[in-house]
């Protein structure tokens, strides 16, 4: 924030010093919405409110705000239009089309701002061709919206005002087949223009000719002769009558739709959580519309859903898999993901970056899936995830060797956690093991890294986990379960977890011996389940802890950060992913 707006700033130095002041605990705080709303207001009344003769630092200083307000919130529509007519005060109506236009780009489902844009070009353009292209390149984008009646009532009285009868009738004719909040009244406006509009904008002309075939049979079928304006007129009834059909169907598909929209509470973007309820409506909106399967319709809800629903990343997941499934969308599938990690999805939550990274690689972008992994690890370095994910992108386009350079890069990285480097050296023994096939080789990495992870339950699961997964014969089984019993003993004696860790990772070894242990298996079970679990008269865990902590050069506990970490449990996205619950209740959480 510092870097885009610096002093002076072209106030009074009480104004300055409260710019200042907001700027700074931005940089501290970036996320915070009201520090951003007062640093725009106070820059828009610096020198007593600005317009074209302020001072250039002040003008200087509002633009900064407004364009580093509007891209950490680029679907602001208000803003968008609060910022053009503020362009339009100070320069002119070039400079506000520009800001409409940046605008436009940035919200494209909009129906409010395309509305104020088009509006905004009636008074200010007096080309009626320019005036109409924006407003069929804003139908393209809102046309279908349920809630596009004050876009398309703003196209007609543009049309009424250029005394254009023909063309607010053939706007009719293309409004009342959408599906909207008030399509009643333009069909109602629509049927009543239609007595006076000539036939040739009723129908086409191949649509005449059928419609005049039908009348003259039915004329022939009773005997009669009818002139030029009876035929005329039963052409109206005909055409009408399937106007008729047209507005039934518009009805119907409606109603159908008002159940959910009738649901939608909060229908524009705001950094507050939504309810549940409300996420709960849009995932059977969506669910409704996919079953309809309207392609452009199915777009236009996706796109709206995610303005409302724009920090929760189950709605972009949905969308870009959705049109995954599309024949021949790979570039929206794209744009979905650019626009999904690049402004509304927080890099704390790098599961959807994961995705575009695959995507890309997927598309043969290999170094571009490779710098989503690196941009991901420059603001997470411990994010254990990513890393594994990078070193096994490496695995797959070069081979194990590049995989396992990955792990040792990040294992002796300075800036990285011990208990992130912990799991990275489970990941170099299980690549070994699993891909390389070398179970010594495997083994040698964990033995060799005892000494600087024991304070890992995820390196004491792992190394457990490896140890029991391996194939035994009878005349090996013996030598496997002393190495098991070896292991177990090497964990209570070297590690500083908490006894309730150890009691954990003690279940490895007591399922060991009931399901793979021998005639006298039993005694080592019950002394190791009373040692564990028994009562502190008789439990020998706490004194192992002891033996652990002297053992260990004289360590202390670990510290309170130190234990939380000591204790982690490492998951991939897809291991924490859940169904919504639809039966929750309150605020939906998209931190």
């Amino acid at each position: 924030m510092n870097e885009l707006i610096k002093a002076p700033f072209g106030g009074s130095p009480d104004e300055d010093a409260e710019i200042q002041r907001l700027i700074n605990e931005l940089s501290v705080d970036a996320d915070n919405y009201q520090n951003w709303e007062a640093l725009v207001l106070a820059c828009e009344q610096l020198d007593g409110g600005l317009n074209r003769n302020s001072h250039p630092l002040a003008l200087d200083t509002l633009r900064k705000s407004y364009d580093a307000f509007l891209l950490k919130y680029p679907l602001f529509f208000g803003y968008w239009k609060k910022y053009a007519d503020l362009e339009f005060n100070i320069s002119g109506p070039e400079s506000a089309e520009i800001v409409y236009e940046r605008g436009c780009a940035s919200i494209t489902n909009s129906v409010d701002l395309w509305t104020e844009y088009c509006s905004f070009k009636m008074e200010t353009t007096h080309t009626p061709q320019l005036v109409r292209d924006l407003f069929e390149r804003a139908a393209g984008f809102v046309g279908l919206d349920f809630l596009a009646h004050p876009f398309w009532d703003k196209y007609i009285e543009y049309e009424e005002r250029q005394e254009a009868q023909d063309k607010v009738f053939a706007i009719l004719r293309r409004v009342i087949e959408i599906p909207m909040h008030q399509y009643s009244r333009y069909f109602e406006r629509f049927r009543a223009m239609a007595h006076s509009r000539p036939l040739t904008e009723l129908a086409s002309s191949e649509e005449l000719q059928i419609y005049r075939a039908a009348v003259d049979a039915e004329a022939i079928q009773f005997g009669v002769t009818k002139n030029d304006l009876e035929i005329e007129r039963d052409i109206r009834v005909a055409i009408d009558a399937n106007f008729m059909q047209f507005f039934n169907r518009t009805q119907a598909e409606t109603t159908k739709r008002w159940t959910y929209e009738a649901e939608i509470k909060r229908p524009y973007f705001h950094v507050t959580e939504l309810d549940h309820a409300q996420l709960a409506n849009w995932r059977k909106y969506l669910d409704f519309e996919e079953n309809e399967g309207d392609y452009a319709r199915i777009v236009v809800l996706y796109e709206r859903c995610l303005v409302t629903c724009a920090f929760y990343e189950e709605f972009w997941f949905r969308y870009a898999r959705w049109m995954f499934a599309q024949d021949g969308k790979e570039e929206e599938v794209r744009n979905i993901y650019l626009k999904a990690a690049t402004l509304f999805v927080p890099i704390s939550k790098p599961g959807i970056r994961l995705q575009f990274a695959y995507f890309e690689e997927m598309q043969g972008r290999v170094l571009t899936a490779k710098a989503i992994h690196e941009e991901v690890l420059e603001v997470l370095p411990d994010a254990v995830e990513v890393i594994i994910s990078l070193a096994n992108l490496q695995r797959r386009q070069i081979g194990l060797d590049a995989a396992i350079e990955i792990l040792k890069e990040k294992i002796n990285d300075p800036t990285v956690d011990i208990f992130t480097k912990a799991a990275l050296v489970t990941e170099w023994a299980f690549l070994v093991w699993k891909v390389n096939g070398s179970v010594d080789e495997a083994r040698k990495v964990f033995i060799n890294n005892v000494e600087w992870y024991a304070d890992s339950r995820h390196f004491w699961q792992k190394y457990l986990e490896f140890e029991l997964e391996q194939p035994t014969d009878a005349a090996k089984e013996e030598e496997h379960g002393a190495r098991i019993r070896a292991l177990f003993q090497e964990m209570r004696s070297k590690s500083r977890l908490p006894v309730i860790v150890k009691q954990e990772l003690g279940q490895y070894y007591l399922g060991y011996l009931q399901n793979r242990g021998g005639k006298t298996a039993m005694k080592d079970f019950l002394a190791v389940d009373r040692d564990l679990f028994g009562p502190h008269s008789v439990s020998i865990a706490a004194k192992t802890h002891q033996y652990a902590k002297e053992n260990s050069g004289g360590l202390t506990d670990l510290d309170d950060d130190s234990r939380i970490k000591a204790e982690s449990r490492f998951y991939s996205f897809y291991q924490l992913y859940t169904a919504p619950d639809p039966n929750a209740q309150g605020a939906a959480s998209f931190h």
